[in-house]
């Protein structure tokens, strides 16, 4: 078509193509507007079967006894089946359901007399620190017909101390029976003989704080009588690991927001948004029908929306960060959470509602769980896949892909580039190449191995807590998660060499494939040494700034003088404006909190560092200011510049802790 071109530039002409597409599409593309989705990611699927059609029949090795087969084919199958789980994400997010303004039409729907709202707060073995900001957020919601209750599966009499304190209802049980599910069946068994029982219950996890309009922004949605259930999204105050041992925590998203902003709106356009535990709304009367949680699976979240739907009820989606919470804070605990919820969705495949099983689902339920099964067992394994297969060849001569060079850049690349534009573009900009790659890599083995095991062996698992909170003040190595990646990149390394230097393992009779090999291996020494750096826990403190700094005044004695303050949190203030030497003590105005006392702990060139000694109501009050605002905390969206700032930091070494 292009004779004056030779063979790999007329392979970009297609990629130069959609690369104008996709400068343009900004302006004319509405990401709202459902006809728009559908042509994007139409054309997204088109281009994904294109690619499928050249790689099973171009590219493979022929039927035989050999290892290039066995090699070449079992990757073949493990991208086929990861692509038929992108082909379903193309198709659920073809739709797009946005309920603010439904929940501004419908509110206060009930009328003069307010529904009755119990809010069950689910803890095992959380510290005060973090129960407490949760507490008070809960009794400081804006709905007055409520009740908060604790619901303590590790039965400490200093909690139930704390609970009489505040006024909140404590709730402990004999046993632990069934986990999180059985601690709330317990406590619904308790409200049910109360002489009024709620009308809605809401469920919080134990470092879960609910925004003031949380009650009454959800309870909105339950004017429609099908509606059985209210999701909202979860936010973090924190950085997951990634983002914060990475030094992303200000310009790269926490690894949920894809799906919390994008997924799940999109799923409820298909009327399959699914309950994530906390921050979500229930109908009394609907929990009761289905006859409390169920406890068939470890993520008793996911089941109790299909056991919902299998009776006839509804559950939705409100897209507004009406609650906040602890994302985990350690590499270990991030990916044993994935690994839960991999595993639990393993055993609700298996279960009475699982897709194949004789039920009242409906098919687009079914096709929910289905979809979820693929996201787990091909994503995954498909990228440990990614990583070990170029090994084959620089050590032993196996092609796996066998394909001429404009071939890829024609087939695979204009997939990729179409990808990438269009989930940019429906996502305000959230995926990002290597750093998408290492959030999968870096837990793709437990949870690999939790896909398989559920699938094989569903009942007889233990329920895992995600660990909350804690001393992280320190460097800490991840040396058992780095290992497996360490070796895989000395690996890579040491097959690249022997390849460059050594003519014995120059297979040059792979042709272009070896031009192909290549360039996925240096791809992979990326991802693998950001895999690894990401395995260095930096140090952490929580940390509150305000989007500008605050004016304060700070009164030592008779003296007031005005200052900035550009870090807040419950026990210390980052001052700015005038030195003061340590030791110093006074009062620091602050709006809407009044005069807290403090002294100086260090002298700053520009200012000081206060430690704040609050009286009780001060310190609700600040756990409230920094909690239970309604506004979002941390990123939303990648802020491109500034993520190559960050990324330039980290690499040199020169992050500081978040």
């Amino acid at each position: 078509m292009f004779p004056h071109l030779s063979e790999v530039q007329s392979s970009f002409v297609l990629i130069t193509l959609l690369a104008g597409f996709g400068l343009v599409l900004p302006a004319v593309v509405d990401r709202t507007n459902v006809l728009h989705r559908c042509l994007l990611l139409s054309l997204a699927a088109l281009l994904a079967a294109r690619y499928a059609v050249w790689r099973i029949t171009e590219t493979v090795a022929p039927f035989g006894l050999t290892l290039d087969m066995l090699a070449s084919w079992s990757l073949l199958a493990l991208e086929m089946l990861a692509l038929v789980g992108s082909l379903s994400a193309f198709l659920i997010m073809s739709r797009l359901k946005l309920r603010s303004d439904e929940a501004t039409q419908h509110a206060g729907w009930w009328g003069a007399k307010s529904p009755k709202v119990s809010i069950l707060i689910a803890t095992y073995n959380e510290t005060l620190d973090v129960l407490e900001r949760t507490v008070i957020g809960a009794k400081s919601l804006r709905h007055d017909n409520k009740e908060v209750l604790i619901l303590d599966d590790g039965r400490r009499d200093w909690l139930r101390d704390y609970c009489e304190k505040q006024g909140v209802r404590y709730v402990r049980r004999p046993d632990n029976k069934g986990s999180k599910a059985g601690n709330i069946n317990h406590t619904l068994g308790l409200l049910a003989q109360d002489p009024v029982p709620p009308d809605f219950i809401a469920v919080l996890d134990a470092d879960f704080v609910p925004h003031r309009g949380f009650i009454s922004r959800s309870m909105a949605l339950f004017h429609d009588p099908e509606v059985g259930l209210v999701q909202t999204p979860q936010h973090f105050f924190n950085a997951d690991p990634i983002q914060h041992n990475m030094g992303l925590s200000r310009s790269y998203p926490d690894e949920q927001r894809f799906f919390f902003d994008h997924m799940q709106p999109s799923r409820d356009g298909w009327g399959i948004a699914f309950c994530c535990g906390t921050s979500s709304m229930a109908r009394w009367s609907a929990i009761q029908e289905i006859g409390g949680f169920p406890t068939e699976s470890i993520t008793e979240d996911f089941m109790l929306t299909l056991t919902l739907q299998n009776a006839g009820w509804k559950s939705v989606y409100l897209a507004e960060p009406l609650t906040e919470g602890l994302a985990p804070e350690g590499l270990k605990e991030y990916v044993t959470q994935r690994a839960r919820w991999c595993l639990g969705l393993m055993q609700i495949a298996r279960s009475s509602l699982g897709p194949l099983a004789r039920n009242n689902l409906r098919l687009r339920d079914r096709w929910s769980v289905t979809d979820s099964v693929f996201y787990w067992l091909t994503t995954f394994p498909f990228r440990i896949a990614a990583i070990v297969y170029p090994l084959l060849y620089w050590f032993g001569n196996i092609t796996v892909v066998d394909a001429r060079l404009p071939d890829v850049i024609s087939y695979f690349g204009a997939y990729y580039i179409w990808i990438l534009i269009v989930l940019n573009l429906l996502s305000r900009g959230m995926v990002v190449p290597i750093l998408n790659d290492v959030s999968q890599l870096i837990g793709a083995i437990p949870i690999s191995r939790a896909a398989i095991v559920g699938l094989l062996k569903p009942k007889g698992h233990p329920f895992s807590v995600t660990a909350k909170g804690g001393d992280r003040s320190r460097i800490v190595v991840q040396w058992r998660m780095m290992a497996p990646f360490a070796a895989m990149l000395l690996l890579t390394l040491l097959g690249l060499t022997i390849g460059i230097f050594s003519d014995r393992f120059a297979f040059n009779d792979a042709g272009d494939g070896k031009a192909v090999v290549l360039f996925w291996t240096i791809y992979n020494l990326f991802v693998l040494s950001v895999t690894i750096i990401a395995c260095i826990e930096l140090p952490r403190r929580e940390r509150h700034v305000a989007d500008a700094p605050e004016k304060a005044e700070f009164i030592t004695g008779d003296t007031r003088r005005n200052l900035w303050i550009t870090s807040l949190k419950s026990d210390t203030v980052r001052l700015r404006g005038q030195p003061f030497p340590e030791g110093t003590r006074g009062h620091l105005r602050i709006a809407d909190i009044g005069d807290v006392e403090g002294y100086v702990i260090a002298r700053l060139p520009d200012g000081a560092r206060l430690h704040l000694l609050p009286t009780d109501p001060q310190r609700e009050a600040l756990l409230l200011r920094f909690y239970a605002e309604d506004n979002m905390p941390g990123v939303s969206r990648v802020r491109t510049a500034a993520l190559l700032g960050d990324i330039a930091r980290r690499l040199s070494f020169n992050s500081g802790s978040s």
